[in-house]
């Protein structure tokens, strides 16, 4: 290939991925601001999910490099409704990253008149930086299928850079059954099979520790799996 077919190339990827992006943002401006909006008008599963998430957390602090409890990180915060449903309740300080601005200052809101500490970050995952070694938890769910293969691996670089020693990054996921990628193009997203998900963990440098299933979600949705991960 040579030098200007080569550009050309890269201005056309570059391109995609911009609207891939771009697309996804415009489709969750049009999302209110409520439960039901960021869990699709499936709000009747938030309580399922949020224990759910419980047992895996406290699964983790049963092994014995298990991490500290002092600051965790929601990855794709939405309104809030995880930190306020779940890290609050097991971490001081909780940070939420969400690109959506009236998302974000809904959260603000909701989290207003409770004990919340931590800092908002308005800005997408695939250019968030979080501070070095300052995390136990990085709690990231239902958003890695926005960002690319390319910026997934990306992120989850940057995030071992944010955890304490023995600091973990949980992923919370959809997967396919298929064993294929499965494109959505109504929010612009992809839905990635287990063996792709986890080739892209090891490709950042990490490694699954433990995995769990998400029990009694309704039999017509995607698998969900949470994948507990540290660095290599």
């Amino acid at each position: 290939m040579d030098s200007d077919t080569k550009s050309d190339f890269d201005n056309e990827v570059d391109s995609k991925e911009s609207a891939f992006y771009l697309d996804a943002a415009k489709y969750w401006e049009q999302v209110p601001p409520t439960v039901d909006g960021m869990l699709g008008g499936l709000s009747s599963i938030s309580d399922i999910d949020l224990k759910g998430s419980q047992r895996f957390l406290n699964s983790i602090y049963q092994l014995v490099e298990c991490p500290g409890k002092e600051r965790a990180l929601d990855g794709g915060a939405g309104i809030g409704r995880i930190t306020q449903g779940f890290l609050m309740k097991n971490f001081p300080v909780v940070d939420l990253v969400e690109q959506d601005r009236h998302f974000l200052e809904e959260a603000k809101k909701s989290l207003k008149p409770t004990n919340h500490r931590g800092q908002f970050f308005n800005i997408g995952l695939q250019k968030f930086t979080p501070e070095t070694c300052v995390y136990d938890i990085m709690w990231v769910q239902w958003v890695l299928g926005h960002l690319t293969d390319e910026d997934l691996i990306s992120f989850l670089k940057r995030c071992k850079l944010g955890l304490k020693p023995r600091g973990l990054i949980v992923l919370k996921e959809n997967l396919t059954s298929s064993g294929e990628v499965e494109m959505d193009n109504t929010d612009s997203s992809v839905t990635r099979p287990h063996a792709l998900l986890v080739e892209l963990i090891k490709k950042a440098g990490l490694r699954v520790i433990k995995e769990q299933k998400q029990q009694r979600f309704p039999s017509d949705l995607y698998e969900v799996r949470m994948f507990a991960i540290q660095p290599v």
